[in-house]
């Protein structure tokens, strides 16, 4: 197969921008008309393969990287500038430049510009900021709480026995929230750091969907609600952490009980399914689906993150810490599966869960 090398535009140029095709982050030649004479592929890739030939100012510059440039061209250290490329594939990149050595004593000055993709250690960044802040306002509010009632029962409330019950009840519910959070905080940090690692123990996915309907139909009948099992006779075995697997389908199953309408059944179908891998046999598919007001299209692709609520106030009054979802994404990733969520508003709602078999 012909593999098509880019020739630079100047022949003075000191370097063959194809020698650069290797490397991933796009790579630009300039000259000191501030010309691009040439680029590697992935150069190409990003801004289009008409961009040779062009002005660096009309093409990939803002003016903090423009005077980069241009301070490399004299012969000085140039700062690394940082450079945004708006939507619809919104990047950020970082920008270097280095001046090329001449050819001649006398010869022309030359800048190579490098663009290093630093969108994903940015949105890592972001990530852990907007962790950090929601831990902290999460675990705030129980706080405050609890040294306002501190503080009046220590006070004006001190010999008022029904005001005394009241607040301690309403302590005794925040101190719980607070220990609910830090628990999940907790599964959520070990599952992450034990997310490469894939479990070996091969478990029944029927008993373990059994048990958990088991349990959570008390909280069910608390809403007139049903849940109903529908499965086969024989389902293959998967790979997998009983204890974890247990946990992602208490968690689905808690969310359609209390996202669900009251006198409703929750449908929780375990089905066989071939298409979850070519190189493993054939996997399992737990779908939970519920009646209620169903989630809207651009929320979706938003609920497995930490601390996201399509609805904070009710979420919070059900005892949610929005950690419950993120939680069953990374647990479903270490056993190699996928999650899948379908709903529309006042429709049901299905969070499909789908495992790859055990080898035998």
């Amino acid at each position: 197969m012909a593999i098509e090398t880019s020739t630079p535009a100047n022949p003075l140029c000191p370097i063959d921008a194809s020698m650069l095709n290797g490397l991933s982050d796009p790579v630009f030649l300039a000259d000191q008309g501030l010309s691009i004479v040439d680029c590697n592929q992935a150069a190409r890739d990003l801004f289009g393969d008409t961009v040779v030939g062009t002005k660096v100012t009309e093409s990939l510059c803002t003016a903090e990287v423009m005077e980069t440039i241009e301070v490399s061209l004299s012969g000085r250290p140039a700062p690394q500038q940082e450079i945004f490329l708006p939507p619809p594939v919104a990047r950020s990149y970082q920008c270097s430049v280095w001046r090329l050595p001449d050819l001649k004593s006398s010869g022309p000055a030359w800048v190579m510009v490098v663009f290093h993709d630093v969108t994903a250690m940015k949105k890592a960044d972001q990530m852990r900021a907007d962790f950090v802040s929601n831990v902290s306002h999460e675990l705030r509010s129980p706080l405050s709480s609890l040294l306002g009632f501190i503080e009046t029962l220590r006070g004006p409330a001190r010999d008022d026995e029904k005001a005394l019950q009241r607040f301690l009840g309403i302590m005794e519910s925040e101190a719980q929230r607070m220990t609910r959070l830090i628990n999940d905080l907790l599964t959520l940090s070990k599952v992450e750091s034990d997310e490469h690692i894939r479990p070996k123990n091969t478990v029944d996915l029927k008993s373990i969907v059994a048990e958990v309907a088991t349990v959570t139909s008390i909280q069910a009948k608390q809403k007139g609600m049903e849940i109903s099992v529908k499965q086969p006779p024989v389902l293959p075995l998967v790979h997998g952490n009983r204890d974890e697997l247990t946990q992602v389908f208490q968690n689905l199953i808690a969310n359609a009980i209390s996202y669900g309408y009251e006198k409703t059944v929750v449908d929780v179908v375990l089905t066989e399914d071939s298409t979850v891998t070519s190189t493993e046999p054939g996997g399992v598919s737990v779908a939970v689906v519920n009646r209620g007001d169903g989630i809207a299209s651009d929320e979706i692709p938003r609920l497995t993150e930490r601390f996201y609520r399509v609805d904070k106030g009710r979420s919070r009054s059900m005892g949610g810490t929005g950690l419950g979802l993120a939680i069953v994404k990374h647990i479903v990733a270490r056993h190699r599966g996928h999650l899948e969520i379908k709903s529309e508003p006042m429709e049901a709602t299905t969070f499909e869960v789908i495992l790859p078999g055990a080898k035998t």
